[in-house]
C-alpha cells in the first residue's frame, strides 16, 4: 500500500471517528417538532412510515445473520408492510430474537443514533447508516423496496457528501427524532388490530407460538422498548 493510500485512510479514519460541534438548541426543538409532524398526523405517517419499515424489516434481517440464520430476502411494500425471509430451524433462541427484532429495531436505533449524537459523532451516524441501507439494498428482492432504500441511502449520500456541517447536524437530529418517536407508534397499531380481532400471524404472535409466552406480553416489551428508547434517547439529544 503506498503512502498516498495510507494517508486517505488515515484521513478517512480521522473523519469518520472525530466529533462535531453540537446544533444550537433551537436545531434540536426544531428537528423534534419536524419529526412530530411527520409522525402524529395520520395521512403525513402513511407515508413516512416507510421509513420505519425500512428499520423494521432490516431489524429483523441484521439479527439473523448475527444469530447465524440464513437471509434470503427482504421485501417491502407500498402499504408499509414488510416480510424477512430467513433460514434455519423455525425454533430456538436466534428464530425467537429475530422475531423480536422487528418492532425494537427502529427504537434501538434511534437510542443508539442518539448515544452518537450526544458525543458529538454526526460524520460517523449519516456514514454508518448509509452503510447500514447499502447492505440491506443487496437484499431487497421487490421493486418497491429497491426505490424506497435507494431514496433513502442517496438522501444520507447527498447530506453527507454536499451538505455542511450545520445541515448535516439537522438532518441527523432530525432522523434519529424521527426513529425514537415512529418506534412508539407500530406497537399501539399493533395493539389496536389484535384488539379488533387481526394481525393473527403478527411479529408478537409468532413469538407467543415460539415461547408459549402470551402475545400480550411481548406486545408489553415492545411498548417498553420503544419508550424507554425515547425517554433515554430523547434526554441525550436534549442535553447533548
Amino acid at each position: 500500500m503506498d503512502s498516498l493510500a495510507v494517508t486517505s485512510l488515515a484521513g478517512l479514519w480521522d473523519q469518520l471517528s472525530g466529533t462535531q460541534s453540537d446544533p444550537d438548541v433551537w436545531v434540536v426543538i426544531a428537528t423534534l417538532a419536524a419529526a412530530l409532524a411527520v409522525v402524529v398526523p395520520h395521512p403525513v405517517w402513511r407515508i413516512s412510515r416507510n421509513a420505519v419499515t425500512i428499520a423494521h424489516e432490516g431489524g429483523h434481517g441484521l439479527v439473523a445473520l448475527l444469530t447465524g440464520r440464513q437471509l434470503t430476502g427482504i421485501r417491502l411494500h407500498s402499504d408499509t408492510s414488510g416480510l424477512t425471509v430467513s433460514r434455519g430451524k423455525p425454533y430456538g433462541p436466534g428464530m425467537i430474537l429475530t422475531a423480536a427484532a422487528g418492532y425494537t429495531a427502529p427504537s434501538l436505533l434511534g437510542l443508539g443514533g442518539a448515544a452518537l449524537l450526544s458525543s458529538g459523532r454526526i460524520t460517523l451516524l449519516l456514514w454508518l447508516a448509509t452503510a447500514l441501507l447499502l447492505v440491506m439494498l443487496v437484499m431487497i428482492r421487490n421493486a418497491y423496496g429497491v426505490l424506497t432504500v435507494v431514496l433513502a441511502g442517496g438522501a444520507f449520500v447527498l447530506v453527507s457528501w454536499l451538505a455542511g456541517s450545520q445541515v448535516q447536524a439537522a438532518f441527523a437530529y432530525a432522523v434519529v427524532w424521527f426513529l425514537l418517536l415512529g418506534g412508539v407508534r407500530p406497537p399501539f397499531e399493533l395493539q389496536a388490530k389484535r384488539m379488533r380481532g387481526g394481525a393473527g400471524d403478527s411479529d408478537a404472535d409468532q413469538l407467543s407460538r415460539l415461547t408459549h409466552v402470551p402475545a400480550g406480553l411481548w406486545l408489553f416489551l415492545f411498548h417498553a422498548v420503544s419508550l424507554c428508547s425515547l425517554l433515554g434517547g430523547g434526554r441525550w439529544l436534549l442535553e447533548g
